[in-house]
């Protein structure tokens, strides 16, 4: 069987994970190879997501590996199996492949955080704001591609019904953007509002009149995994979503989260706010 030409954020990720076990157990490309009596390019591309690996050897070589982290095996034996495409295979050829592996990677958290500085956090955007934005950032679309953007958007937002915790952070310069106008910005901000009535999701904001606050140059979004080892910080580019699993890179995100964090107004006086500003407009 060929190499995946594309593989997946997931399929990835999974490959991934595999290396950083191989390399902490101080076993080599070759060694693994011959273990499986494969050779060392199969181990690359296994390693790399390019090629798919059973679940008997997934668990050959966490044996040789010496992964005593049970819960991990199974969740990366989960990952090896998965064989069902998810809704947002619908949007293949018609979305970006770096936003289907965005819905993939939120259809599978255990939760997520976010902060935003001049946009509302994607899952909560309405259909108003997403047409919009669309139109704006590309005015020559043909309308059926606005409507994909819209389509798919309203589906990832279908991760919010599992129960899913998702705790939203957002500047208070992402709140006064009038993208669409002040009747679309003012029903994003009613939309927001009643989002936050649901009990698995907290929204809180942070002042323009906040002191000492330094980091709006970090918008993130932190999706927990199955475990900790399993998380992902996913940040926006120009040429679409980016994602960061490195440990070291974990650990700073979370740092750096925190201090957002601390930074925030509560809930309550986070919604007086938007609702002082939905007035406005």
């Amino acid at each position: 069987m060929p190499p995946r030409a594309n593989p997946t954020a997931r399929q990835v990720r999974l490959g991934a994970e595999l290396r950083k076990l191989r390399e902490a157990a101080g076993v080599s490309n070759r060694a693994a190879a011959e273990f499986l009596n494969a050779n060392p390019t199969q181990i690359s591309h296994m390693e790399s997501g390019r090629f798919g690996l059973s679940e008997e050897r997934l668990r050959r070589l966490t044996g040789l590996y010496a992964c005593d982290d049970i819960q991990l095996v199974e969740l990366l034996v989960e990952m090896a199996s998965s064989r069902s495409k998810g809704w947002w295979e619908e949007y293949r050829g018609v979305i970006r492949p770096r936003a289907l592996d965005l819905a993939e990677l939120e259809h599978h958290a255990s939760y997520i955080r976010a902060f935003q500085v001049v946009h509302i956090p994607g899952v909560l955007q309405t259909e108003e704001h997403v047409h919009a934005a669309s139109v704006f950032v590309g005015p020559d679309r043909p309308e059926s591609e606005h409507e994909a953007r819209v389509s798919f958007r309203m589906r990832r937002r279908e991760v919010l019904d599992s129960g899913m915790p998702y705790d939203a952070i957002i500047h208070e310069a992402a709140l006064r953007m009038r993208v669409g106008g002040p009747k679309v910005a003012r029903a994003q901000l009613e939309h927001l509002l009643k989002a936050s009535d649901r009990t698995n999701i907290t929204i809180r904001v942070i002042p323009f009149a906040t002191d000492g606050f330094a980091g709006a140059g970090f918008p993130m979004q932190y999706v927990g995994g199955a475990v900790p080892q399993l998380d992902t910080v996913q940040i926006d580019t120009t040429h679409g979503a980016e994602f960061i699993d490195a440990s070291a890179q974990l650990n700073r995100y979370r740092a750096r989260l925190e201090r957002v964090d601390s930074a925030a107004l509560p809930q309550d006086a986070s919604l007086d706010l938007i609702r002082r500003i939905a007035q406005d407009l």
